[in-house]
């Protein structure tokens, strides 16, 4: 490896990849409901981990208020971030309501937990207008 070379832990290699996805992620529970409290987001984030690394991906940032849930994941190109997203919600879901059913049943029912939609960001890397004008700057043959 080139001596100026500086190793980016944001920076990881597959066998035939070199990637750095990060995505801003937003789940809230059914109805907007306020089910939150420091335990419950304490004991979901431990859950998100554990499902993170079983897709190889690192959850690097996780908060969230009374009635959503913040996320900041990193993970690989092989780990579609829909199939990420869904594996994150249903086994953070089953185990949140085994764990804290008393809690939950009284703002939620019906075995849901989680809203059916999220919200997902790109995030990192350069301003989409660096990008652009970089692209728009490569010196193209003719």
């Amino acid at each position: 490896m080139s001596p100026r070379w500086e190793p980016n832990p944001d920076v990881r290699r597959g066998r035939s990849v070199i990637y750095s996805l990060h995505a801003h992620v937003v789940f809230t529970p059914k109805y907007r409901r306020k089910v939150f409290t420091d335990e419950i987001l304490r004991r979901c984030e431990d859950i998100m981990i554990e499902v993170c690394d079983s897709f190889d991906a690192t959850l690097v940032e996780f908060n969230g208020e009374h009635d959503h849930a913040h996320l900041l994941a990193h993970h690989p190109p092989k780990a579609a971030l829909s199939t990420l997203v869904n594996s994150l919600k249903g086994v953070s879901a089953r185990l949140l309501r085994k764990e804290f059913p008393v809690h939950l049943r009284r703002y939620l029912w019906g075995g849901h937990f989680w809203s059916p939609s999220y919200f997902a960001a790109s995030c990192g890397g350069a301003p989409l207008s660096i990008i652009k004008e970089y692209i728009e700057n490569q010196k193209r043959p003719g």
